[in-house]
């Protein structure tokens, strides 16, 4: 079946734009024009992925975000007018997977879809075996985290940021790299997705006794 990309933006124009070029690439899109009919549609429908701007009437694309992601995991990329770092942070922060300022490319936003959507979409190996650093296991195969005997509830992207941390212990990755493993693409300047991504996981594996470290002019690695 194919897969549905959700596009919501009040400004039509740039939902045909959108429209257009995802259509090319042999997905079916569907559409609305404000936060309301946006959440009602997400919930309803359950696209494979949502296009949801920053500005919209009603609700706007923040509190549609933070209302998705109470009870669904459905990959998000943002669309923000502006050009403030702090929009972009708090989207992330409340669980979009990734942004795009306006004016945006659509070849680039297609690059994304299907860079996002072939991550959700890979399946582990069957021979895929659990990895433990510390009191830390990681389970490749299914999907699962845990520190000790508590269960840890990490996002799609989390979850592979930590996979690709766990599978090479002591190594450093810069952001550039793990833009380019864990996201599939390598974009300049939008370096800030990984380090709201690292702060997450920081946060959610307290307790852990490796650590994710930064290093300075360079970029992360899991000490153990």
């Amino acid at each position: 079946m194919t897969d549905t990309i959700l596009v919501v933006d009040d400004e039509q124009k740039i939902i045909d734009l959108a429209r257009m070029y995802i259509e090319q690439e042999g997905y079916n899109v569907a559409s609305a024009t404000d936060g309301r009919k946006a959440l009602e549609k997400i919930l309803s429908d359950e696209p494979a992925l949502v296009v949801l701007d920053l500005m919209l009437p009603g609700l706007d694309g923040l509190e549609v975000c933070r209302r998705v992601r109470a009870e669904s995991d459905v990959p998000i990329i943002m669309l923000t007018a502006r050009s403030d770092d702090i929009d972009k942070i708090v989207g992330l922060e409340l669980g979009a997977d990734d942004y795009l300022t306006k004016p945006f490319n659509p070849r680039e936003l297609v690059a994304r879809i299907k860079a996002i959507l072939r991550r959700s979409e890979r399946k582990p190996s069957s021979e895929s075996t659990p990895i433990t650093i510390g009191n830390l296991t990681i389970n490749p195969q299914h999907r699962s985290v845990m520190i000790d005997d508590r269960s840890v509830d990490l996002r799609m992207k989390e979850f592979d940021l930590l996979l690709m941390l766990v599978e090479n212990p002591n190594i450093v990755f810069d952001r550039d790299r793990l833009l380019d493993v864990v996201w599939g693409y390598n974009f300049a300047g939008e370096t800030r997705t990984v380090d709201v991504h690292i702060a997450h996981l920081r946060h959610k594996l307290k307790g852990m006794t490796s650590s994710i470290e930064t290093v300075w002019g360079m970029g992360y690695k899991l000490i153990v």
